[in-house]
């Protein structure tokens, strides 16, 4: 069943907002107490996304990421007509999400920026890796190749959690242009943003062209990108 556009985009925006919401959110609070520990921010992340897919994936294909958007449209998984509202609406989420953060710690630094605690080049490598993996999960996890997979919202999760967990510490494993944006500009901690806007995307890319050159037609569309090996 195809939904209309603005509930698509409605989707998309309240999915991105709970998903800095929580995550973020989990983020101000264990700096003021420390109660929730890295692991705890880890699950946070990932049962939120596990959740919004669960609940809005029917309906807008649960994207909540920019680079996700933009790497379904190279899989031709979904139209060119519909990447910029749903950067957009994404975006708006995310923007949304870290004010009522503002609003609510006025007083804390970074509403859970993601800021690179190594190297720029380290951090840049990190995330685009980490995007890569995310959306080879996504491309693959809900296809039906396998008759024995588990559920997708599961998968995907997943690997957000595994993910925040190992490469926290490093670059704050973000993955998603809109969840970088929206505290960093709320914040004002703008100085390396362009790291976290460009490697998921680059990530995204890598992972469509691994897609196409090992997956099964089904998987990914072979029309616009093909694998010259």
């Amino acid at each position: 069943m195809a939904y209309p556009l603005h509930r698509q985009l409605l989707a998309e925006a309240f999915g991105t907002f709970c998903i800095v919401f929580a995550g973020t959110g989990a983020i101000i609070v264990h700096d003021m107490n420390g109660m929730i520990s890295h692991l705890g921010i880890s699950l946070i992340f990932g049962l939120v996304v596990c959740v919004m897919i669960y609940l809005l994936g029917k309906l807008s294909g649960a994207h909540f990421n920019p680079a996700v958007t933009i790497g379904l449209y190279l899989a031709q998984r979904i139209s060119g007509k519909t990447i910029a509202p749903y950067i957009l609406s994404q975006i708006a989420g995310a923007l949304i999400a870290s004010i009522f953060l503002h609003l609510l710690f006025p007083a804390h630094a970074t509403l859970g920026a993601t800021i690179p605690a190594g190297s720029l080049a380290q951090s840049w490598i990190v995330e685009t890796m980490l995007t890569a993996a995310l959306m080879f999960v996504i491309l693959t996890a809900a296809t039906g190749i396998s008759k024995k997979r588990i559920p997708p919202e599961m998968a995907i999760g997943g690997v957000v959690a595994l993910a925040a967990f190992f490469a926290g510490p490093i670059s704050g494993a973000s993955m998603n242009p809109a969840r970088s944006l929206g505290p960093a500009v709320v914040s004002g901690n703008t100085e390396v943003l362009w790291l976290y806007l460009t490697a998921p995307i680059f990530g995204a890319v890598i992972a469509v062209l691994i897609c196409v050159c090992t997956k099964e037609p089904a998987c990914c569309s072979r029309n616009s990108i093909r694998c010259k090996a």
